[in-house]
């Protein structure tokens, strides 16, 4: 879990009107999920929105064993005293700031059970150990997030959790803003960034090949931050694309086959 106050603006480039319906969700306590691709923006939109505003944000990665308790809070020994301590969640509704939940699919099915109440008119959030009901003040905002890509049987959104927020659908910008988005990032030359991003553009058009997902544009700003420090063409895409992309040889050659055409 990552609970910080941001002090600077972090940079994101906007792509519509995301950020308009951020606001107004906020300005009418509606809860908010994005949708979209691993590495597209959807966490640093968030830390852009949150710092923009002035809002405390408290940062959650969902996964397996997240339970209700680690968001709402837990009984701890402290100095041989047992002491109540909000969890990330609770902390946001108290002081009115915004809980991002990243990859909620990713979280036990008692967290939507807890996530009901505050996405509703009730805007209540129960905490049954200590018996105490909070109610979510107009400045607190609920905002998660997940990938439709990786959604199966097992693991999916419910229509019934899913309808109960407004919803952004986000994906790669097109070549223009992300290659000034990866040279913003990683203070790379446009010029040098272009190549980049039209591979990732052939990457993620690719089909046939054995890849969960196409080359994020995170990925690409660490290939062009590795190119910024001095480090070759080949060797940064091969730390920061192939390996990360792929496990299997073919896959992986198929991958360089495809740099060499790109790069000559």
């Amino acid at each position: 879990m990552n609970i910080a106050t941001l002090p600077t603006l972090p940079y994101y480039q906007p792509t519509g009107s995301e950020c308009d319906l951020f606001e107004m969700a906020l300005n009418n306590g509606l809860p908010l999920l994005l949708k979209g691709p691993t590495g597209c923006g959807k966490t640093r939109f968030v830390e852009h929105m949150a710092a923009t505003l002035g809002k405390p944000l408290y940062t959650v990665a969902c996964h397996d064993d997240l339970s209700a308790a680690d968001l709402i809070g837990r009984y701890l020994l402290k100095g041989g005293e047992t002491v109540w301590v909000d969890g990330p969640l609770t902390r946001a509704v108290r002081e009115g700031g915004i809980c991002y939940l990243d990859e909620v699919v990713e979280a036990r099915k008692d967290v939507t059970v807890v996530l009901h109440p505050l996405t509703d008119t009730r805007r209540t959030l129960m905490i049954d150990r200590t018996g105490e009901e909070l109610v979510a003040p107009p400045e607190f905002m609920l905002v998660a997030s997940y990938n439709p890509g990786y959604q199966n049987v097992l693991k999916r959104l419910k229509p019934s959790t899913r309808q109960r927020f407004l919803s952004i659908s986000f994906d790669f910008p097109d070549a223009e803003t992300e290659i000034k988005v990866v040279s913003r990032e990683s203070r790379l030359e446009a010029g040098r960034v272009a190549p980049l991003v039209r591979l990732a553009g052939h990457i993620r058009n690719l089909s046939g090949m054995d890849l969960e997902e196409g080359v994020s544009t995170r990925l690409l700003i660490y290939a062009a931050t590795l190119m910024a420090g001095g480090m070759g063409v080949n060797a940064a895409l091969e730390a920061a694309v192939i390996e990360p992309l792929s496990d299997e040889p073919d896959v992986q050659q198929s991958l360089r086959d495809l740099i060499s055409t790109i790069y000559g």
